[in-house]
């Protein structure tokens, strides 16, 4: 008896480490078992807050899938993934396959480029609003996220001046941004570099959503603009948003190949090599006509407009220019969490809280559901504002 009184002592001393106890589970991930359990109960949940589009994946990537499979494509392959999907990806980054890594996702790019950055007490200057994972993908890797405020949803150059200190490691951009759907200019971009440059920093560049831009706007990658640029940047991206793949996670990261060496040699003892089917099915994104992008973005642009007019009839609104998000500002004295929770409880309709964003006093609503969902969901919000 004493033993197991010993071992049952011993037991509840045990704690996890400070480091994933300083973790948030990520706002958006966990409102997906929320959702499904409320629609178990029978409830019509309509989502304006998952990070998905409703569009079917194409039928050509399923069908590479399912040849894949059918060949026995199943088996461990090399950590840095397919040789000929980095080639494929290499071609549209100007680089060579070495410069590129297949990763689980666009998150695993971003754990594996902290983990390869960044050493114990490094800062990272991030733009808020943020995309939740920035900041627990940073403080996983020992380092210390640095919260500059936007203007406009527009970098501020000289508030990103006055944080950057000898500290200072890295800068993340992300655009077309999320939540906000900011697309960064050329000559916002170039101030930036600027920076990045003058005080020998990483940009790390989050291109998640760079095919999906709207208004003949343009997307500009940092790492173009020159050659000393793109051995300082490491550039994230995925196939999840544009092709319908999220459940593939497959995404990938391209940067100096001593980077990509070492976040390949990381991932071989992380998970060894992304999903082998899947980076085939990833291939055939490649083979997709120009007429796939056009619709795409044709059927998205029109439920931004609608989206957006809805909203700015009932909050403050900057009209989005990429991505699928709005980014409602609430008035004054309303919290943004009780709001989305009430929202959820009495009207059926899912949004995420600013405070996950870094933005209190926000709402992020999600413009890449159905038309008709997005319809009944603004009609609710209407009634829930009311």
């Amino acid at each position: 008896m004493k033993n197991h009184a010993g071992s049952r002592k011993r037991l509840m001393k045990m704690k996890v480490s400070k480091r994933i106890d300083s973790i948030e589970e990520s706002g958006t991930v966990k409102l997906t078992p929320v959702i499904n359990r409320l629609r178990e109960q029978g409830k019509k949940i309509i989502n304006l807050a998952v990070g998905e589009p409703d569009f079917k994946t194409p039928k050509e990537i399923i069908k590479r899938t399912k040849e894949a499979l059918d060949f026995n494509k199943t088996r461990y392959d090399a950590a840095a993934g397919l040789d000929l999907l980095r080639e494929k990806i290499a071609g549209n980054y100007d680089c060579k396959k070495e410069n590129v890594i297949i990763t689980n996702g666009s998150k695993q790019a971003l754990y594996s480029t902290f983990q390869v950055i960044l050493d114990s007490g490094d800062e990272v200057v991030i733009l808020n609003p943020y995309w939740v994972t920035f900041t627990e993908q940073v403080k996983l890797a020992g380092g210390e996220p640095v919260i500059v405020d936007t203007t406009g949803h527009r970098p501020d150059i000289e508030l990103i001046k006055k944080n950057i200190t000898k500290k200072t490691k890295a800068v993340i951009i992300n655009s077309p941004n999320n939540p906000t759907g900011a697309v960064y200019t050329k000559q916002e971009l170039e101030k930036i570099a600027n920076l990045v440059i003058k005080h020998n920093l990483f940009v790390v560049s989050d291109e998640t959503y760079d095919e999906l831009i709207y208004d003949d706007k343009k997307h500009f990658r940092i790492s173009d603009f020159s050659e000393k640029l793109k051995k300082q940047t490491i550039s994230v991206n995925s196939f999840s948003k544009i092709y319908s793949m999220t459940g593939f996670r497959t995404g990938f990261a391209a940067a100096d190949e001593k980077i990509i060496d070492k976040m390949r040699i990381l991932q071989s003892h992380l998970c060894g090599n992304v999903c082998t089917f899947a980076q085939y099915g990833a291939l055939a994104a490649f083979d997709l006509k120009k007429k796939y992008y056009i619709r795409i973005r044709k059927e998205l642009e029109e439920k931004r407009d609608y989206a957006y007019r809805r909203a700015k009839e009932l909050f403050g609104c900057v009209k989005p220019e990429g991505a699928f998000y709005l980014f409602a500002e609430l008035s004054e004295n309303i919290s943004s969490e009780r709001f989305a929770k009430d929202l959820l409880k009495m009207h059926n309709v899912c949004v995420v809280p600013g405070e996950v964003f870094g933005s209190p006093g926000h709402i992020r609503i999600s413009f890449a559901a159905s038309m008709d969902d997005i319809k009944k969901g603004f009609d609710r919000i209407k009634k829930a504002s009311g």
